[in-house]
C-alpha cells in the first residue's frame, strides 16, 4: 500500500505532496523521507547515492510549487529536523534547518535578541530562508546569518561550514539556490541586551501587520514575484486589475495582489498557468518581467 513502510530509514512509497506545500497542491513523490536528525539525514543521502536516485529536500513547502505528476527519485523533508540554542550575552542563535523561522523569531525576542523581529511571519524553516535569503519588512537573513552547515549529497559523511559572506547574497538570491549543498543548520549574530518586552511587541506588530495586508486564510506561498526594484510586484499587478483573476480554483488574491491563492480544489497546472498569464499581462503593459520567488519541482 503506498505511504506503507517498515524500512530502517523510514522510506516512504508513492505519497501525496500536497500536505507538504502551503499551496496544497502536489502530485505524489517516488521516495519520501522525514529525518529527526543529523545521522538520518546522512543516511538517507547515502541511501539515494547507493541507488542512484535523483535527490530534493525540502522544508516546509512554501515558495514551492510541486508539479501535478509528482516526483521521482528521493524526497526528503526536513521539517522535523528542529532545534535551536540560545546564548543571550553572547547574542548567538544556532538552529537547526528545519526550525520554523517563526518559532525561532518569537524565541529570539522573548530571550531579548533584536534582529529576527521581521521574520515572524515567514512561513517557513530556517534551511529555506537561508537558501532563499528570506525577507520581510525591511529585513532579511543576510543582515543576520553569520554562518551555516551544509552537507553534500556526493559526500554525506562530510559537515561543510561556510561563512554568510561567501553565499553570495543579494536580493533573494545566494549561491544555495545554484549548489547541490544541503542546509543543515545556521548561526546567526542578533543584538543582545535589548529589553524583551519591547523586542516582542515589534514582532508581534509585525506579525499583525502581515495577517492584515496578507491572504493567511488560504493556502499559498507567501509572495509569488520578486518585486522588480524600484517597483512593487504586487503595485503592478493590481493596476491591471488583476485581483481575483482566476483559473480553476487558483485566484490571484483579492487581498494582496502579489500573493495566488488556492480556493479549494487547484491544480500545481492552474497556478502555473495563472503566473504565466499576469507575467504576461505585466510585460506587455510595463515592459517589465516578473521573475518568480517560487521554486518549481517536476515541471
Amino acid at each position: 500500500m503506498a505511504g506503507v513502510s517498515a524500512h530502517p530509514l523510514g522510506l516512504q512509497q508513492q505519497m501525496s505532496l500536497r500536505d507538504y506545500t502551503t499551496w496544497k497542491v502536489g502530485g505524489p513523490a517516488a521516495w519520501l523521507a522525514e529525518p529527526a536528525d543529523q545521522q538520518q539525514l546522512q543516511a538517507l543521502l547515502s541511501w539515494s547515492l547507493e541507488h542512484k536516485l535523483p535527490l530534493r529536500c525540502i522544508g516546509a513547502g512554501s515558495n514551492l510549487l510541486v508539479a501535478d505528476g509528482g516526483l521521482g527519485g528521493l524526497t526528503v523533508c526536513l521539517r522535523r529536523l528542529q532545534g535551536s540554542r540560545l546564548d543571550t550575552a553572547a547574542g548567538v542563535v544556532e538552529a537547526l534547518a528545519g526550525e520554523p523561522i517563526p518559532t525561532l523569531a518569537r524565541k529570539a525576542a522573548r530571550a531579548g535578541l533584536a534582529g529576527l523581529e521581521w521574520a515572524v511571519g515567514i512561513p517557513g524553516t530556517v534551511g529555506g530562508a537561508v537558501v532563499m535569503n528570506a525577507g520581510a519588512q525591511g529585513g532579511c537573513i543576510a543582515d543576520c546569518l553569520e554562518s551555516v552547515q551544509l552537507l553534500d549529497p556526493a559526500d554525506p559523511g562530510a559537515v561543510v561550514e561556510l561563512r554568510a559572506s561567501e553565499l553570495d547574497y543579494a536580493y533573494r538570491h545566494s549561491r544555495l539556490q545554484q549548489e547541490p549543498w544541503i542546509v543543515l543548520a545556521a548561526r546567526f549574530r542578533l543584538q543582545s541586551g535589548q529589553d524583551p518586552a519591547e523586542v516582542s511587541r515589534r514582532t508581534s506588530a509585525n506579525l499583525q501587520s502581515r495577517t492584515n495586508s496578507q491572504p493567511y486564510q488560504q493556502p499559498s506561498c507567501g509572495s509569488v514575484f520578486r518585486n522588480p526594484e524600484p517597483h512593487k510586484a504586487g503595485q503592478l499587478i493590481e493596476a491591471l486589475g488583476l485581483k481575483g483573476q482566476r483559473i480553476g480554483d487558483a485566484q490571484v488574491s483579492p487581498i494582496h495582489a502579489n500573493f495566488i491563492v488556492n480556493c479549494g480544489a487547484a491544480s500545481a497546472a492552474d497556478i502555473a498557468a495563472l503566473i504565466a498569464r499576469v507575467q504576461q499581462r505585466v510585460q506587455e503593459a510595463h515592459g517589465i518581467t516578473l521573475h518568480t520567488e517560487v521554486k518549481r519541482l517536476g515541471f
